[in-house]
This record gives structure tokens, C-alpha cells and sequence, in this order.
């Protein structure tokens, strides 16, 4: 099958090219650059020039394909009201060419913040949108379930980690170094699920290929790792000390990251791996953080 990828040269949608071709599948890979073109044909994919903010090019890249996989993202939580009506209306141009197809169309979206006082589950609805959380990508999706679409979402741990980045860790790691201290909130105890990098993309592989209509898929290896590890990994790593911050102090220390940083948000990929056979094999975030830092 012919796959259209946004963020294709992207920390996951790069990885996610030679998944999908060693499984014998095409890649049209979305790019802005020149640069980016160049990648994806070395990469063995097909440029296709556009970006998130061209809707006509999305339209394109997902009436040539056989489904789409959405992992494109402005990751700029200082705008997050912007870029998740950015991506909502990405999500529509799409969804409109692939009406009564029932090709596939599966989004990017998170586990985090799905449950309280237990692990997360693919059966979880999405957390309802508002303003304090104007991300919309599920919902925005699976409103064309009606209209034709095998719409379904990939649910990213919060830490999609390789070498190069971290997700939020790699924010944790910029503000250690910073400020010179390594911290975390409170004892530490909260959960914050993690899968590595190449996990994540056999995983978007996997479900584009089953192509199942409504289903949600949890990119989760790690069902929580504590933030006070996260944090002695890092503190051991630029040799700066470890500390707790009270939550209020917290906000001060970590910015925008304040708000996520004492949220404990364990997942489960059981039924994920149930349905996709999907098992990860890639290092632990720990370990990989202090890979890292040695080298």
C-alpha cells in the first residue's frame, strides 16, 4: 500500500519510513524543504512538497494514498491554542478527500491526562477539549467514522525517546542544564509512561495495516517509569545535583513544563499488543538517558 506521511522527516515519522518499507509498503512523505526531499528519497520514500499549513498539499498527499498516517506536529506548547487548531484543521483537509473511501487515517495524539488514580486503556475516551486542552486531533478524526473513514489514533507516551530527543524529557534535560539542579515534584512518585523510538514506529506500521476503524492504538512500553528516576538520571548525567520543588515552586522552575511535570499518568498497551501482536524490544528510557550521558 501506498502510505502518506506528514512529518515524515520528523523524529517518529523518520523512523517510521523503513518500518513501513521493510514491510513492502510505498511512502509518500510530507516535507517543506528541499533538504527534507533529498532525506526522504535517500530514506527510500517519495517527496511530497507541502507543509501543515498548506491544506491543498495535504489534500494531495492523502487522495494519491491508501491511508494516512498523521504524526505531524508543531510541538510549541507556548502556542499550543494555535498549533492544535493548525492541526485540526490539517486533520478536516484530509479526512474531507478520503470520504466513503474507507481508507485509513490514523492521527497522532498522547496517553496522558486519559485517566485518574489508574493506568490509562485504549478504552478510554480522549480528554474532552477546552481551554485548557485545545488539542482536538481524536475527536477531529473519528467524527469522519460517519462519512467513510477508518479513522483511528496512535497514542504517544509521553516520552518517545532515541538518542537524539526524549519527548518531554528532553525538556527536563534543557532546564537541569539551565539551572544547575535536576528536579522533580515532590517524593517523585508520579508515572510517566515511555517507549523507544523504533518501538513507536513497527507500532504505526502495525496499525496502519489493520487499518481498524475507530480503534486506539497506545505507543506505550513502559507503563510508568517515576519522574525522581527520571530525574537522578539526568542529575547523574551533567553531574548536577538532584532536588524536590514543592508544586508551587514547581510552575517558577520548569515553565511550561510546570503543568505537566506532577501529573501521574501511567498507561497500558495491553490490548495493543493483543490486537497488533506489537512488542517492543528497545531500551528502557533509564537506560537510555544514561547511555546518553555516557556516550
Amino acid at each position: 500500500m501506498l502510505v502518506f506521511v506528514t512529518g515524515a522527516t520528523g523524529f517518529i515519522g523518520s523512523a517510521t519510513i523503513p518500518a513501513l518499507l521493510a514491510r513492502g509498503h510505498r511512502v509518500l512523505g510530507l516535507t517543506r524543504t528541499e533538504a527534507g526531499a533529498a532525506a526522504l528519497e535517500a530514506a527510500g520514500a517519495v517527496p511530497h512538497l507541502g507543509s501543515l499549513q498548506d491544506l491543498d498539499s495535504l489534500r494531495s498527499g492523502a487522495r494519491q494514498a491508501d491511508g494516512v498516517l498523521h504524526l505531524g506536529f508543531e510541538h510549541d506548547f507556548t502556542r499550543f491554542a494555535e498549533v492544535s487548531a493548525l492541526d485540526k484543521a490539517a486533520i478536516e483537509a484530509m479526512g474531507t478527500v478520503l470520504e466513503g473511501s474507507g481508507r485509513a487515517l490514523i492521527v497522532s495524539s498522547g496517553v496522558g491526562l486519559l485517566a485518574l488514580g489508574r493506568p490509562s486503556t485504549e478504552d478510554d475516551e480522549p480528554r474532552p477539549v477546552d481551554e485548557a486542552f485545545p488539542r482536538s486531533s481524536e475527536a477531529t478524526a473519528m467524527a469522519f467514522l460517519k462519512r467513510g473513514v477508518a479513522a483511528g489514533a496512535m497514542r504517544f507516551a509521553p516520552s518517545v525517546h532515541g538518542r537524539e530527543k526524549q519527548g518531554l524529557v528532553t525538556g527536563l534535560i534543557a532546564i537541569a542544564r539551565q539551572t544547575g539542579v535536576s528536579a522533580y515534584i515532590g517524593d517523585g512518585r508520579n508515572l510517566w509512561p515511555a517507549v523507544q523510538r523504533q518501538d513507536a514506529a513497527e507500532l504505526c506500521a502495525l496499525a496502519i495495516e489493520r487499518a481498524e476503524a475507530g480503534a486506539r492504538w497506545h505507543a506505550v512500553a513502559e507503563e510508568g517509569v517515576p519522574l525522581r528516576a527520571i530525574a537522578e538520571a539526568i542529575g547523574r548525567g551533567l553531574g548536577v545535583p538532584v532536588v524536590s520543588k514543592t508544586p508551587e515552586e514547581g510552575f517558577a522552575h520548569f515553565g511550561w513544563l510546570g503543568h505537566f511535570i506532577a501529573q501521574s499518568v501511567p498507561s497500558s498497551s495491553q490490548k495493543t499488543r493483543e490486537k497488533l501482536g506489537w512488542q517492543p524490544r528497545g531500551i528502557g528510557l533509564i537506560e537510555e538517558l544514561d547511555a546518553i550521558f555516557t556516550g
